[in-house]
């Protein structure tokens, strides 16, 4: 097994003192340009990689950012990471991208993981309804921004985007469609996006007169296409089948296209089919989705600089206001929903 070359090696090779290694690895403009090129030179040759945990700890503040998702497999998420990256990039930062797969256990070790590797602060989209993980990894003292979920407290900054406005953009559209039968494909319920979502929804059916029995939920454990088909074969199975479908999550409205597809149901005549999110996907399915869009590379990048400017504020001892920035989303109608009763 080969050794791993240590900055003593450099020095040797080069003929100088480790002291000026460092200079020219940490401050390359303090030595002079003859010794800066051949330490270089000897960095190059022995293939020499500083040791960024050992910079860490002397320094005190990683160049790392952590980022915990609900689900890297929904491309609403990668979005959001590609926001968020882009921000860390610009401030010289790289960004750890986790995913907590929706468990609140995977969760709790990926934020031990952020505390034993001291990143700059983490971005956060929780899973755990109880909030203890939240409670326990705030013990360490890094900063943290909750992504796609409103900072109940007045801890933290949060960005997000209002998820009762999505609902009722969703199932407003429906209504004006002539639907008055609607089944919400939601998740769990436990999460807040598909708490707020149905709340939108049974507004827009107040505003129209109907009560909360023209909403049939119809929970999935996940959000993701598998639970969309899921849900999609319990609706084919329902004796009064609705005439529409809201659900929580594009993924979910794709399952349950798939499973009217399978079934022979028509999108959009037999069954209109809104969804949530405007993944790429969305537009380029069988039958293309009407979704509500959230500008997830947006909510990414707003988020990291949110962070950032609490991690200055830290270091520098100014005053820092908490945010809680709130995006509007949009409803973009195709085809899945084009269907007048």
């Amino acid at each position: 097994m080969a050794q791993s070359v240590g900055i003593k090696d450099v020095a040797r090779a080069a003929g100088v003192s480790v002291g000026t290694v460092s200079n020219v690895i940490n401050r390359p403009d303090s030595v002079a340009t003859e010794t800066r090129a051949r330490v270089l030179s000897a960095i190059d040759r022995l293939g020499y990689v500083r040791s960024e945990s050992a910079r860490q700890l002397r320094a005190g503040r990683s160049r790392i950012m952590g980022l915990l998702v609900l689900d890297m497999g929904n491309p609403f998420f990668v979005d959001v990471a590609r926001g968020a990256e882009r921000a860390a990039r610009e401030d010289g930062l790289g960004v750890m991208v986790c995913n907590s797969a929706q468990s609140a256990s995977e969760e709790a070790e990926y934020l031990s993981l952020f505390a034993e590797q001291r990143v700059r602060g983490v971005l956060l989209t929780p899973t755990d309804a109880s909030g203890r993980n939240i409670d326990s990894f705030r013990r360490h003292g890094i900063p943290f921004v909750l992504v796609d979920r409103v900072a109940e407290g007045t801890t933290e900054c949060s960005v997000s985007v209002d998820d009762v406005a999505g609902g009722a953009l969703a199932v407003r559209h429906l209504v004006d469609a002539g639907h008055r039968s609607i089944a919400y494909v939601s998740g769990p319920p436990g999460l807040n996006q598909v708490r707020d979502r149905r709340t939108g929804a049974l507004n827009a059916l107040a505003e129209a007169g109907l009560g909360p029995e023209h909403l049939r939920e119809l929970p999935t454990e996940r959000l993701d296409v598998a639970a969309g088909r899921d849900a999609g074969a319990r609706l084919l199975g329902l004796a009064d089948r609705p005439t529409a479908v809201f659900c929580a999550n594009d993924l979910l409205a794709l399952g349950v296209l798939q499973a009217m597809y399978a079934a022979g149901i028509t999108v959009p005549d037999d069954l209109a089919i809104v969804g949530y999110d405007d993944i790429e996907f969305a537009a380029a399915a069988a039958v293309p989705l009407t979704s509500v869009r959230q500008p997830a590379v947006t909510m990414g990048a707003l988020a990291a600089e949110l962070l950032l400017e609490e991690t200055e504020a830290e270091t520098t001892g100014k005053r820092h206001d908490h945010r809680r920035v709130v995006l509007q989303p949009e409803l973009v109608v195709r085809r899945s929903s084009l269907a007048a009763r």
